[in-house]
């Protein structure tokens, strides 16, 4: 779903990584597909991060530099993205995500987060694929997105309907391969 627009400067620059830069600078520098988790209890969370786990290499290769943005402190955050081998990955803590909420990712309801759809691929991805769940670290009822952005502008996105919908990550920063990277 691509919708480019203009996002607020100032915002981006609020927005710090754990190694402090800001996603303003980084999306000048190259691409930045930002992944907005689920909390890291949801199974759907889990199959997310496995999943951008072994595209990680491709995505790069795109041209593309990855950040998350999640809703517990760094240090909880970074046990889950060691224990998914995203070791080294800049992410953003936003425990009352205020930016979630700026960029347009809002709170589920009961069909998004419960319906016949999500538990079925609860199952499948929670039994069948191992992702399991565990204790709910953030807002349980929060919806993820993801969003590539450079030069301060949203070139692609995704905005999850379901909190089961399963993102092309690859296919999504697609749009901005810089020449000579892909």
């Amino acid at each position: 779903m691509a919708n480019e627009r203009q996002l607020d400067d100032e915002l981006l620059q609020m927005m710090q990584t754990n190694e402090g830069k800001s996603l303003y600078e980084l999306s000048f520098d190259k691409p930045v597909l930002l992944v907005f988790l689920r909390h890291f209890g949801c199974t759907f969370c889990r199959e997310a991060l496995s999943d951008i786990a072994e595209q990680w290499e491709e995505i790069e290769k795109a041209g593309s530099r990855l950040v998350f943005v999640h809703m517990t402190s760094d240090e909880v955050a970074e046990r889950y993205f060691n224990r998914y081998k995203l070791e080294g990955v800049p992410h953003i803590s936003d425990p009352d995500c205020k930016f979630y909420a700026s960029f347009g990712l809002v709170k589920g309801n009961f069909t998004q987060l419960f319906g016949l759809q999500s538990w079925i691929r609860g199952f499948s991805a929670g039994v069948v694929s191992g992702h399991g769940v565990g204790p709910q670290l953030g807002d349980g009822f929060q919806m993820p997105g993801a969003f590539v952005i450079q030069d301060g502008q949203i070139k692609n996105s995704f905005i999850h309907k379901l909190a089961s919908d399963r993102p092309d990550y690859i296919d999504l920063v697609k749009c901005c391969e810089v020449e000579g990277e892909a």
